[in-house]
């Protein structure tokens, strides 16, 4: 570890939903949610307007990624640690909101979040091998 603070941008549902169509996976695993604890709002990208119209997947091609504007929901952050949380259910309920927001918007479960730097830190929500 640097000692640096954690930091990440916000979810971009639709870049996320570009690479499950590419990818075929059946199972995501959050991670750095952590990172998040604390916030008063966390944004989420749902879509896109590109030269005006509305997108829910990126577009190919760098110059029409270009154009893009993300168009952001707000949903309420928590307070509370997640920082080694052991399962689903011992975390913020605000956290799991977000994360039952990003399984809607994306059509895929989550298998796996991360709630901390370290690998015991991790909660396996189903395993991602097994349907």
């Amino acid at each position: 570890m640097t000692g640096r603070p954690r930091r990440c941008g916000w979810i971009d549902i639709p870049m996320l939903r570009r690479s499950l169509q590419l990818s075929g996976v059946n199972g995501l695993c959050i991670t750095k949610l952590d990172v998040l604890d604390g916030l008063d709002r966390i944004g989420v990208c749902t879509g896109y307007t590109v030269d005006g119209k509305p997108a829910d997947l990126v577009p190919t091609g760098a110059d029409a990624v270009a154009r893009c504007v993300p168009v952001y929901e707000s949903m309420p952050g928590w307070n509370e640690s997640t920082l080694g949380a052991k399962s689903f259910d011992a975390l913020p309920a605000n956290a799991r909101a977000y994360l039952k927001r990003v399984e809607a918007l994306t059509g895929v479960p989550i298998a796996m979040v991360s709630t901390g730097p370290d690998r015991d830190e991790t909660i396996l929500v189903r395993h991602p091998f097994l349907q």
